[in-house]
């Protein structure tokens, strides 16, 4: 089935049907879900505002749950009930059940937090068994050594879930930068750049979090908590994983680049004044922007934006493979983040 929707017309648009139909279904659970869940979450996981918040009044977290449960359901059921579409399920059923073991982490962690180093150990597990399950033969750099190129997507992978909790800071930021990225991964995926089940989980994926950001919206009702970043990340790190080891890197790279520029450069920043990297903090560039002035509607508008224009200029390395023309898309979609950020640092100044 896999080799046939790379090649039939027809095959590859019932694959668009469905991808909508697992979209959908995705979206009305998760927003079912929350619906259900949000009176209990009120009761057992409060987020109190404290001198990082960007919060000011109590507000349940957990929102993740419903997030995390709509995409297990969805990919789950059509491994049941469409099983030519899985190439290999239990590679597969190892990623979700790293997935649901890293949620338990994180729902641990937003009722009564965690210590960072366990906290850090079990989210290396978990990271690990993804690693462990990739396809031997998936190469993202194959100039260097298979095991240093496992290590590098380890380390990664790690990064990326922590970076997806570090920058869930103020509402709606966490869907301006996933619902871009799962379309543009599900985009990709029926242009022949992921696997099926990899391509269906983007689009599952995309339409929970859709069906989260009613109760995210500013003033948010609901946040995410870890039990939705973490396991996000580890989703996202996984696909974006494989669209690097079936040759396009730069597009795996661009997708994400907000993220990946405003967390690892106020890691960086951090380091070099000596600060505590493993302690909350208000540094991150949207949040600088937040007392700069900006509104946050301001600010997740700009994100959503960008990642608009970067999903544009990962879409143009797919389909041009001249390595010259990646490097130059790389480049434009740095400086269009580093204008951002730079932004983002400076008082907002009304039009």
């Amino acid at each position: 089935m896999n080799n046939l929707m790379r090649h039939s017309g027809d095959a590859i648009t019932w694959l668009i049907g469905f991808g909508g139909m697992v979209f959908l279904a995705a979206c009305v659970i998760s927003f079912v879900l929350l619906l259900v869940l949000k009176p209990l979450l009120g009761r057992y996981a409060l987020a109190r505002p404290n001198a990082r918040s960007s919060h000011k009044i109590p507000t349940p977290q957990g929102g993740g749950i419903a997030v995390v449960a709509a995409t297990a359901i969805v990919i789950a059921a059509t491994a049941i009930f469409y099983p030519t579409l899985i190439s290999e399920s239990w590679r597969l059923a190892v990623v979700f059940v790293s997935v649901i073991a890293l949620a338990m982490v994180g729902i641990s962690d937003d009722i009564r937090p965690m210590n960072a180093l366990p906290r850090l150990l079990l989210q290396a597990a978990a990271v690990a068994l993804v690693i462990a399950v990739l396809p031997h033969d998936l190469r993202a750099l194959a100039a260097l050594p298979w095991w240093v190129e496992r290590a590098l997507l380890f380390i990664g992978i790690l990064w990326f879930v922590n970076l997806v909790n570090f920058m869930d800071g103020i509402d709606w930021i966490t869907a301006a930068e996933v619902v871009p990225v799962c379309a543009g991964l599900s985009l990709f995926g029926l242009a022949g750049a992921l696997p099926v089940d990899a391509t269906l989980t983007a689009f599952a994926l995309c339409g929970a979090m859709i069906g989260f950001a009613p109760f995210n919206r500013p003033v948010a009702q609901l946040f995410l908590g870890d039990v939705g970043s973490l396991p996000i990340g580890l989703i996202l790190g996984w696909l974006l994983a494989l669209l690097a080891g079936h040759g396009y890197l730069a597009a795996a790279i661009l997708l994400p680049l907000y993220y990946l520029a405003d967390a690892t450069i106020t890691l960086l920043r951090r380091l070099v004044k000596g600060d505590p990297v493993m302690q909350a903090h208000r540094s991150h560039y949207y949040q600088r922007a937040l007392d700069n002035g900006f509104s946050v509607s301001q600010i997740v508008g700009r994100v959503f934006a960008l990642n608009i224009v970067l999903t544009g200029f990962a879409a143009a390395t797919i389909i041009n493979n001249a390595p010259l023309f990646h490097l130059a898309m790389l480049a434009a979609g740095c400086v269009l983040v580093g204008g951002l950020l730079w932004t983002f640092n400076r008082p907002y100044v009304k039009r």
